[in-house]
């Protein structure tokens, strides 16, 4: 009976476990409504933004703002990191880490590189391998997605204008659907036009005349786009965050049913072998009198 009773409690304590995956596969779900009904909403303006700010510096000068100076490719490198604060959502944040450190190895080979953190499941990963971290950001809401995204612009462009760091990437899970992210290496400064680098400056078609000038229009306008485009992986990852936690608490339910089945097998086994043992004991004590 000791073996019955052992089965029943581990049967207890699985439905336990499969309730509360079930909970958070429903909250994760309902979030990652919301998550994804935002990302759909900043997406169109993010991508006129960048749009804009790409004619307009394929039409300018080299030398017209800073943030537009060719990257000399020898210089630190700052990398800006989103995971999540929480885990139990697959390898959402495994995957981004890996794919960091495996460009540090390869891709920045030889370079200084200089992360900043977002996400406590990152840092803590980071740290499990040994990776430095300058900057850390964790406990952060949707709703003050704007204030982090300045926070981290502001810490960027103090390295990039001060020519302590040559590059700055972010790394982030874009969302593609509630099944799939997609780890994303972008660049954020400087901000050049790769089609346009290729080809003198002022070649363009069609140009501007800048109003009150071409430093203060592009000033203006650059941050503005760093700061949208922030924003956008900072929604990118929360969606994807969820979309990966509902996914991976539906397969842990799933995996739970199963236990659960081969358990009340079991179980079912063991007490009718009980209930046998016991007629046979029965059964000869019986024909003994």
């Amino acid at each position: 009976m000791a073996n019955l009773r052992d089965i029943k409690r581990r049967i207890s304590s699985v439905k336990s476990t499969q309730k509360i995956t079930r909970a958070m596969k429903m909250v994760a779900a309902s979030k990652l409504r919301r998550a994804q009904a935002a990302i759909v909403q900043a997406r169109p303006y993010a991508y006129h933004m960048r749009d804009l700010v790409d004619g307009l510096a394929s039409r300018a000068e080299r030398d017209a703002h800073p943030l537009l100076r060719p990257a000399k490719g020898e210089g630190a490198i700052a990398l800006i990191v989103v995971t999540s604060d929480r885990g139990l959502c697959g390898g959402f944040n495994a995957n981004i880490v890996n794919r960091t450190l495996k460009n540090i190895n390869h891709r920045f080979a030889g370079r200084e590189v200089r992360i900043t953190a977002v996400g406590r499941k990152g840092i803590e990963l980071l740290k499990r391998r040994g990776q430095p971290i300058d900057n850390a950001h964790t406990g952060h809401a949707e709703k003050s997605f704007m204030q982090l995204a300045g926070s981290l612009l502001e810490g960027a462009l103090e390295q990039f204008l001060d020519g302590s760091v040559d590059e700055v990437w972010c790394v982030y899970n874009e969302f593609k659907s509630a099944v799939q992210q997609e780890v994303t290496f972008e660049r954020l400064l400087p901000f050049v036009n790769d089609a346009a680098a290729a080809q003198p400056a002022g070649t363009a078609e069609t140009d501007y005349l800048y109003e009150p000038g071409t430093e203060a229009v592009f000033e203006a306008l650059l941050n503005a786009h760093l700061r949208v485009q922030l924003r956008r992986m900072l929604y990118e990852s929360a969606a994807s965050e969820y979309g990966a936690r509902m996914t991976a608490m539906d397969a842990a339910t799933r995996n739970a049913g199963e236990v659960i089945d081969r358990l009340t097998l079991a179980y079912n086994r063991a007490r009718q072998n009980a209930i046998t043992t016991e007629l046979i004991e029965v059964i000869s004590g019986a024909e003994a009198l």
